[in-house]
């Protein structure tokens, strides 16, 4: 079995699986764009010419735009441009790009020809939707994300994440059988690394949560400074005013209470407040996606951890690793086997 490096691993594999479902989520118009309208050979040779076909995969056409759009968000995503690369490295960048592109289309169509047993309920994708949506601050922000990448409406949007999600169950129903972690696997990982499996320094916080999507951000500071001059006063407690004025879903009927945390799992921003803030002080916090009034209720320094202690963690660890070189291997496989279906364009593929 491969190394899975160092520990905490699970927040690195987290990092990449997220990283790369969120590219495929943009990575191509998706059916609807592929409906072709009534028009005359002129009006097409004309639409050719403007955005020519660099891809086939069977018959769905992958167009320029589509592997331009691929490109500025595989780049936005390790956080690069086009202008600081020298042009082979632009060169594989656009062939990756067009890898997931095609790779994409192939699975989609495995997903459709297995919908029966791959349904998607309308909670699935409401409960994805409020997921993404939650990673904006404000409305503009998601629209213009929206609008850079092809995306028509929040229907469309919708219509998006429910192939992803069939998508993602289809990769899952191929690969389950493979992704199990043996008791013997997991002991033999905590001996080469039991070095690096030291419980981090961590905190226990609660929050009162105003996002800013919906909401002015200097109304949402507004309202959180007079909560904290309440607290101050012993006006109201702190699980009271959460009841009243949070709007995170999750912690406001438990007091705001966000359990322990370690640096890792947190955003710099709320990281550095949230392990130098005094104990039982709370305190105003902006993040990206609002603001908080937040409390360090304990703290705890770094200290070993026995097998047992570790087991859970290098479990679903290993078991995340298993899957990505599980869903790799299963994409690898899909495209040999459809290798007759695709046709490459090379020449319209450069920039």
């Amino acid at each position: 079995m491969a190394h899975p490096g160092k520990f905490p691993l699970r927040l690195g594999i987290y990092g990449v699986v997220m990283a790369y479902l969120v590219g495929d989520l943009y990575l191509c118009d998706g059916p609807l764009s592929q409906r072709l309208k009534p028009a005359d050979a002129n009006g097409l040779a004309a639409a050719a010419a403007v955005d020519p076909v660099v891809a086939r995969v069977g018959a769905y056409n992958i167009h320029r735009s589509q592997l331009e759009r691929a490109v500025r968000e595989r780049l936005w995503l390790e956080g690069r441009t086009l202008a600081g690369l020298a042009p082979p490295e632009r060169r594989l960048i656009r062939q990756a790009a067009l890898d997931d592109l095609i790779d994409h289309e192939l699975l989609r169509t495995k997903a459709r020809a297995h919908a029966a047993e791959l349904q998607v309920a309308d909670e699935e994708i409401s409960e994805r939707l409020s997921r993404f949506t939650a990673g904006f601050s404000n409305k503009q922000e998601l629209a213009d994300a929206m609008t850079a990448q092809g995306i028509a409406s929040m229907q469309d949007l919708r219509d998006r994440l429910a192939a992803r999600i069939q998508q993602e169950k289809y990769v899952e129903w191929r690969i389950a059988p493979l992704v199990k972690v043996t008791e013997a696997e997991a002991r033999q990982w905590f001996e080469a690394n039991q070095q690096h499996l030291a419980t981090p320094g961590r905190v226990a916080a609660r929050h009162v949560f105003l996002p800013t999507l919906e909401r002015d951000a200097d109304e949402a500071k507004r309202v959180l400074e007079a909560a904290l001059a309440d607290l101050t006063k012993g006006t109201k407690d702190f699980a009271t005013l959460a009841r009243e004025l949070s709007e995170d879903s999750l912690t406001k009927d438990g007091g705001g209470e966000l359990g322990w945390m370690t640096r890792e799992r947190l955003p710099a921003e709320l990281a550095d407040c949230l392990f130098s803030l005094p104990l039982n002080r709370p305190g105003l916090v902006r993040s990206k996606l609002g603001w908080h009034l937040i409390e360090v209720t304990a703290r705890l320094s770094a200290e070993p951890r026995s097998y047992e202690q570790a087991r859970p963690e290098i479990f679903s660890a290993l078991e995340i690793v298993k899957r990505r070189q599980a869903a790799g291997e299963c994409r690898a496989a899909l495209r040999h086997f459809e290798a007759n279906t695709i046709e490459i364009y090379p020449t319209r593929v450069e920039e």
